[in-house]
């Protein structure tokens, strides 16, 4: 795990975005498309919005999402969503987003359904994760019900899973997301820099943080 450090959310933003871009740019360079997973929230949204302009060839871009709230796209708290109004625009408007919401049907179904699809983008070519004071990284929620199927080796793509208090979601497995080329961790604050800190020492099932930052680039600002 590489950690670095910058000296405020700005340049972090912009750093991240180039680095992505230099990724992408490298797997472009064999004849197949490239896939980059990302996930929703507000902590990205910067990213996405310098990333957009970016020159690349965007047509052979396969963008999927980390992790997915079980709401149609329109929903406030969808994170297809939240892509639509910061990344699938502009010149990143040529990508080919893989959405996971089905209408309809239950995350549970949905999920399995959905899971075949993400085969063909796997391994990732980028991941790009995001985490919470409680150490959870995409839907990955210690104590969550489903948890412990997602954090399965053999575990499908994409798993159904249901945290206290909050909507069904679907989410990238752990192995999926630890399968990728190349992978980003953002975070902000010092209480996030501590909980990194303290999952480094915890067992997965409490920080699953810990199951898929191995090798990744860890990017923070205060």
């Amino acid at each position: 795990m590489k950690f670095k450090e910058y000296p405020d959310r700005e340049m972090l933003v912009m750093d991240v975005a180039q680095q992505i871009v230099t990724d992408l740019n490298m797997a472009l360079v064999g004849p197949d498309r490239v896939s980059i997973a990302v996930p929703g929230g507000t902590t990205p949204a910067p990213i996405f919005d310098v990333l957009c302009a970016a020159d690349l060839d965007w047509a052979r871009v396969d963008v999927l999402l980390t992790d997915e709230r079980w709401v149609p796209a329109d929903h406030a708290r969808s994170n297809a969503g939240l892509l639509y109004r910061h990344l699938l625009m502009d010149r990143a408007a040529d990508a080919h987003f893989v959405p996971y919401y089905v209408e309809g049907m239950k995350a549970k179904e949905g999920a399995a359904q959905t899971s075949g699809l993400i085969e063909q983008h796997v391994p990732l070519d980028v991941v790009v994760l995001g985490m919470g004071a409680d150490m959870h990284t995409a839907s990955l929620f210690p104590g969550a019900l489903g948890l412990s199927d997602a954090m399965a080796a053999d575990a499908p793509h994409l798993c159904a899973v249901q945290a206290e208090g909050q909507e069904p979601r679907v989410t990238l497995s752990a192995a999926v997301l630890n399968s990728a080329v190349q992978k980003h961790l953002v975070i902000f604050g010092d209480d996030k820099r501590a909980a990194l800190d303290a999952a480094m020492d915890a067992q997965p099932e409490d920080a699953p943080i810990s199951a898929v930052v191995q090798g990744a680039t860890v990017h923070w600002a205060a």
